[in-house]
């Protein structure tokens, strides 16, 4: 059964592409969390997508929020991505697939080179107590989260 809001957000420890351990629980009792799934660096849609989280970092990236994009590429190439994109957030590795099959944001075959075991496009929010207050999976990989919800809810945490 997929998550949805109410739910305990399954917890996890990743690698940003700086090389340093993320873990969910440090933001547990201090930020709410805008947790970002996105299928693969250097592509349209997510680039698209991630320029515009950039963009609007301040509406996002502040005293109560803080954000975390996901993918399967590992820590260099989203060294890269985030240094060619000047990206202002941290990018966590799922290269072992692990967080995305918790959060069920998981494609087994992925597009025309049928690719095993990439991220699909989702948007989580997880509260200051870590509870899931915003749960969004996206079977169409074109497709953006609905960001005008994602930003009424974390207006509405704050």
């Amino acid at each position: 059964m997929p998550l949805q809001t109410g739910d305990k957000a399954p917890l996890f420890s990743l690698y940003n592409a700086e090389k340093n351990i993320v873990s969910i629980e440090q933001y547990n009792g201090h930020k709410n969390v805008l947790l970002l799934f996105f299928p693969l660096a250097f592509t349209g849609t997510c680039t698209v997508e991630l320029c515009s989280v950039r963009d609007g970092i301040n509406k996002y990236l502040n005293e109560s929020t803080e954000v975390l994009g996901i993918s399967v590429d590992s820590v260099y190439t989203l060294a890269k991505y985030k240094e060619e994109q000047s990206y202002n957030f941290h990018f966590l590795s799922d290269f072992n697939k692990e967080v995305s099959v918790l959060y069920e944001a998981f494609y087994d075959s992925f597009g025309k080179m049928n690719m095993k075991g990439v991220s699909k496009r989702a948007a989580f929010i997880i509260d200051k107590k870590s509870i899931l207050q915003y749960a969004e999976v996206l079977e169409n990989p074109g497709a953006l989260p609905d960001f005008v919800a994602i930003d009424s809810k974390l207006a509405e945490l704050a």
